[in-house]
């Protein structure tokens, strides 16, 4: 590390949990860790459903906040990303974890976010295939990669249950989820007599579309201890999200805790490592062959081993240390 420790400050839009939020909170505490000094400067309230190590400032608008003790100001949103080249011009960074012009959601708003987008920031993003989306706006992009906290690393491996408990995270109301075609993946996988018990979770409570009578466990937002409880109580993990999706953070936890996984083959999955054998892979938007890539997964004990070994392996990179010396080695780079 530098002789003088970093200072940054992360804009933080709000501290609802999030898997979004969580990768701010984690980058934060990883680089805390290696001696530096990071604010989290929010206008929600104070955290409830996580630790962190940072210093939390709390403000109105994010325009009020005085940056001039700061190396960087980090945008973690686009609707932050503005504000944090407003209070720091020539400190500023944007960290991207997923594309949000992408979304259904932001449909109405996305010549703002292309706006956004387009101001002349270094990029960080979790994803190798966030790259050419960045490179779209600004050229200067970095790969720093995601973080899986260390609790959901597991060397050894409980026994299996029976019947195999599968889970599905997400909520079902975020259409980039999947959470329809993970519902019809294992109706296929029933309807071909597969016995297995189906865990739902989600930071959100269940829509009313949901086919809770399929559901054996359903859980709503989760704090991480909780969280790393539930998936190492099951076997199976099904990841049906759509191309939208940044990254993924619920298939790389189950990589690291040996569970193997059935996922789409988007592009964030898909660079999670080559060549692709640390999961079985469907085509996005296609419950029948989700359906089939589980059965075959629940069928075959000598296939779910080899996952569970290789997907460790993958998860590997995901430690928060290697993804810290990342950060600050960009950070250090830049320092003025």
């Amino acid at each position: 590390m530098a002789s003088r420790p970093l200072r940054i400050a992360y804009f933080v839009e709000d501290t609802a949990q999030s898997g979004g939020v969580r990768v701010q909170l984690m980058q934060a505490d990883a680089l805390i860790a290696r001696g530096h000094h990071v604010r989290l400067v929010t206008k929600g309230l104070p955290l409830t459903w996580r630790s962190s190590r940072a210093e939390w400032i709390y403000v109105d608008n994010f325009l009020d906040y005085d940056a001039r003790d700061d190396d960087f100001v980090v945008g973690t949103f686009w609707v932050t990303v503005g504000p944090a080249a407003t209070v720091a011009p020539s400190k500023a960074v944007h960290l991207c974890q997923g594309y949000e012009g992408s979304f259904t959601f932001y449909q109405p708003v996305r010549a703002e976010i292309e706006a956004a987008y387009r101001l002349p920031l270094p990029k960080l993003v979790v994803a190798k295939s966030l790259i050419p989306i960045c490179e779209q706006f600004t050229k200067d992009v970095t790969y720093v990669g995601q973080i899986v906290e260390d609790e959901f690393y597991r060397a050894r491996m409980p026994r299996e249950n029976e019947p195999l408990r599968v889970l599905l995270c997400g909520e079902s109301q975020a259409d980039v989820k999947g959470i329809d075609d993970g519902y019809g993946a294992v109706a296929h996988a029933r309807w071909f007599n597969q016995k297995l018990e189906l865990v739902r979770v989600s930071a959100w409570a269940p829509s009313r579309e949901e086919p809770l009578d399929s559901v054996q466990e359903f859980h709503v937002a989760l704090a991480t201890r909780e969280m790393t409880r539930l998936m190492h109580s099951c076997d199976v993990l099904v990841a049906p999200n759509r191309r939208e999706e940044g990254f993924g953070l619920p298939a790389a936890e189950a990589l690291a805790a040996g569970i193997p996984v059935v996922m789409t083959a988007i592009p964030s999955y898909l660079s999670f490592d080559e060549p692709h054998d640390y999961a079985l892979f469907a085509p996005e938007g296609n419950a029948v062959e989700l359906g089939e890539r589980l059965i075959e997964l629940l069928g075959d004990e000598e296939l779910r081993e080899r996952l569970r070994v290789r997907g460790r392996e993958v998860a590997e990179q995901w430690r928060a240390e290697r993804v810290a010396e990342k950060l600050e080695a960009f950070f250090l780079s830049r320092r003025k």
